[in-house]
């Protein structure tokens, strides 16, 4: 698989709601962007990470290993759209999950299968618990993605939902698939508020216990 497949964690956009840079906004002493970092470095060689200015990129790479590598969003209009773009043209893996930057407990084994389901198909895309689609926890055929992506924002989009909605051949996988490997479904969970934070914070203590068990 090595080498077959990308990861693309986008921080191009501001940071909200919080008093600092969400990449680097500490949870447990660690910044957020290690986590999600942490959480899939072992099944793939190619992380790349999308932001928006040279300064962010170099708080980044201070926090993380030299091997992740970086791409300036210099769009005008800087998005995730935008951002998947950049991060499209940059990596070399046939596939490519798309991650944010704040979202700091992605789960491995489901990372793992949207790779496997994503084989003949141009995305894998997982549900919610509000049955909404999670673009930005996907798993995407880079070429026909980039293709498709320059085309609907061309045409004005910015989102990453209407991008997906122009794809032909996604697979869309239930909650119920979801909750097999990751029953709490927290790859989905992201910080954007300090209360944000604090539940984070409450999560990871009981993860803490758990492996103590």
């Amino acid at each position: 698989m090595l080498g077959k497949n990308a990861i693309v964690i986008l921080a191009n956009e501001l940071s909200k709601g919080l008093p600092e840079d969400k990449g680097t906004t500490l949870l447990c002493n660690k910044p957020l962007i290690r986590y999600v970092y942490n959480s899939v470095k072992s099944i793939v060689d190619e992380v790349l990470i999308v932001t928006n200015t040279d300064e962010r990129a170099e708080k980044y790479a201070a926090v993380l290993p030299k091997t992740v590598q970086f791409v300036i969003d210099n769009n005008v209009s800087q998005n995730s759209l935008s951002g998947a773009i950049s991060g499209f043209e940059a990596v070399q893996g046939a596939y490519t999950l798309l991650l944010s930057y704040d979202s700091p407990f992605v789960n491995k084994e489901l990372a793992l299968l949207l790779f496997d389901l994503a084989v003949g198909k141009t995305a894998v895309v997982p549900r919610n618990a509000d049955n909404e689609m999670e673009p930005l926890c996907s798993v995407y055929q880079t070429k026909i993605a980039l293709e498709t992506a320059k085309k609907v924002a061309n045409e004005g989009a910015v989102d990453l939902q209407t991008f997906v909605e122009k794809l032909q051949g996604v697979r869309y996988i239930s909650k119920m698939i979801v909750e097999q490997v990751d029953p709490e479904l927290q790859s989905f969970f992201s910080v954007n508020s300090l209360l944000d934070l604090k539940r984070a914070t409450i999560m990871l203590q009981g993860k803490a216990r758990v492996y103590k068990k």
